[in-house]
């Protein structure tokens, strides 16, 4: 399709509202992310890296536990340069250490959401060829099976409450106040760390592969997506300098590690600058709120429910918020009235982002002195972002609707192992590789883009991302189910919430309930995926070809909603 003549002009005036003494492109680091901690901890050694409920870490400390885990993976497990290790814990000082540990190895984190359960868990194992695991103690009984089939050789095992090194008045949470157990046939985290052992001399560099975070889709079956230390260091670095991250920037972590965001925004970026850390394993707005007042947290990124939630606290407003610079998001649109609330209480308006698995974290960003609400911000540094006909290509001028595309160097180099996939997702105009978002939204006449509906069949619960084909192809394993679809229904809590409509077997009619589907459901899958509805039906519509409508569906669903409210 040949370019529009006018059309970039037009993505371009952004610009014209990009921070002042910010430029327009960066000049990334052709170094590994773990070269970023090394720096730091040259640079900082004192400094503290990482609070943890009462407890401080320091650069020099964290940087020596990260060699010394590298080398323990290196000498006692095996891993070499391009293996992948699975990372699968909650937020906590091991999560950082795993992680850089990994990196040190020229190795390949594969970042596993906590939630997930055994067969979930399984694909991610199988699919990336991974053969070392490190695990929250709390999460090893759901691990442990895939030692004992064979797929992972090892796993060694962390008990966050080995980092608990003083007394505390906060909160913990049941899996951090938990002491360590001698589990059986584990390699536990603190007997590792004693061995002492020291990695060779590897080297990555911005060309080798570094991470690899699935993401669903339609086809349902996560994939991986192959991210390098080049573009790790894209959003990281862009974060640090879009948002004022300087050695001196106290960052609230409460968004999961696991996730792109955090993992960029709360952990890397805060890194790479040698800023402070304040981790929290799992969201409670008392403590967060406690956090900010005590460590004079600066910047807080996190989805909208977090601060919903904060906000609602009835003592919030003694609370001193004044540390605050920036907070700030995506996932979800933060509602008006609430923003309105945060700029009354602590001067700020929320600045949200958007980006995918696929670009690592952000590729829009608001500008922090010039945001919009319920907006997904203007393009980042060296992004080239435009709105196309999904079904042409062709370009689309301001107010108009259509598919988000970017080409950016965050980009990911494609799907692991899935060249057809990777047909599907990009394509090239004037020199450059675009990528299909599958968003639809459009920019107005500032050059602000701005979500109108999914392209694919996403359902966003409170932040996270249901794909109902993957929900689906789970459903489809119940005895008594012969037909589900998947659609999203209204959550005053959530935002949106899963509905799954199924059709029974013959023999399993009258016999088994809905509650029966959601109870089993949750065995199956991680907690923000699985039905809170099940609704039967005798059929489900279908197109001429025998496709299941679920568009259908979920207009109905639609119609509704709007009917009972």
């Amino acid at each position: 399709m040949a370019f529009r003549k006018g059309v970039t002009d037009m993505v371009e005036s952004h610009f014209e509202f990009w921070p002042n003494r910010l430029p327009h492109s960066l000049t990334l680091p052709e170094t590994s992310v773990f070269y970023n901690l090394e720096v730091s901890a040259k640079r900082y050694p004192q400094k503290t890296a990482i609070f943890y409920y009462g407890s401080d870490i320091s650069y020099r400390r964290l940087h020596e536990e990260a060699e010394r885990m590298a080398g323990y993976l290196q000498g006692e497990l095996g891993v070499s340069k391009g293996d992948r290790v699975l990372l699968y814990m909650q937020n906590s000082p091991q999560f950082v250490v795993a992680f850089y540990a990994i990196l040190r190895l020229g190795a390949v984190v594969v970042p596993v959401n906590p939630m997930l359960v055994t067969e979930e868990l399984k694909h991610y194992a199988e699919d990336s060829g991974a053969k070392v695991a490190f695990a929250g103690q709390e999460l090893y009984p759901r691990i442990s099976p895939l030692v004992d089939e064979g797929i992972l050789e090892r796993v060694v095992v962390a008990a966050y409450s080995d980092y608990l090194e003083r007394e505390t008045d906060l909160a913990l949470p049941e899996a951090v106040a938990a002491p360590a157990e001698n589990l059986e046939g584990t390699v536990l985290w603190r007997d590792a760390l004693a061995e002492g052992k020291s990695p060779g001399p590897i080297a990555a560099g911005p060309e080798d592969m570094a991470l690899l975070p699935y993401t669903s889709g339609t086809t349902g079956a996560p994939k991986g997506c192959v991210h390098t230390h080049g573009t790790l260091q894209a959003t990281l670095v862009g974060a640090a300098v879009w948002n004022s991250v300087t050695q001196d920037a106290v960052a609230l972590c409460t968004l999961p590690l696991f996730h792109v965001t955090g993992m960029q925004h709360s952990m890397n970026a805060p890194i790479y600058a040698g800023s402070t850390v304040v981790v929290m394993t799992r969201w409670d707005r008392e403590v967060a709120a406690r956090l900010i007042e005590r460590h004079r947290c600066t910047h807080w990124t996190n989805i909208s429910t977090m601060v919903v939630d904060l906000l609602a606290d009835p003592g919030i407003e003694d609370r001193d918020l004044s540390s605050l610079v920036l907070v700030g998001g995506g996932g979800a649109s933060l509602p008006a009235a609430v923003g309105e609330k945060l700029h009354e209480l602590a001067g700020l308006r929320y600045a949200e982002g958007y980006g995918l698995s696929e670009t690592i974290s952000q590729t829009h960003v608001n500008p922090p002195d010039r945001p919009k609400l319920q907006c997904l911000g203007i393009p980042s540094f060296d992004v080239d972002a435009r709105v196309v006909d999904p079904e042409s290509l062709e370009e689309l001028g301001p107010g108009q609707e259509g598919e988000i595309v970017v080409s950016g160097p965050q980009v990911f180099k494609g799907y692991w192992k899935r060249p057809e996939a990777d047909e599907e997702a990009f394509f090239e105009r004037d020199g450059k590789r675009f990528f299909r978002t599958g968003d639809m939204g459009y920019y107005d006449e500032e050059g602000y883009f701005f979500m109108v509906d999914r392209l694919k069949r996403m359902i966003n619960a409170g932040g996270y991302k249901v794909w109902p084909a993957e929900v689906e192809s789970i459903l489809y394993r119940h005895p008594a189910i012969q037909e589900a679809c998947v659609i999203r229904v209204p959550d005053p809590r959530r935002g949106e919430t899963v509905k799954a409509v199924v059709v029974l077997r013959e023999d399993a009619r009258g016999k088994v309930s809905e509650e029966e589907i959601i109870e089993w459901s949750k065995e199956q899958m991680a907690a923000y995926k699985y039905p809170r509805l099940v609704e039967f039906a005798d059929a489900l519509p279908r197109s001429g070809s025998g496709k299941i409508l679920w568009r259908e569906l979920q207009e109905q669903e639609e119609r509704k909603a709007a009917h009972t409210g």
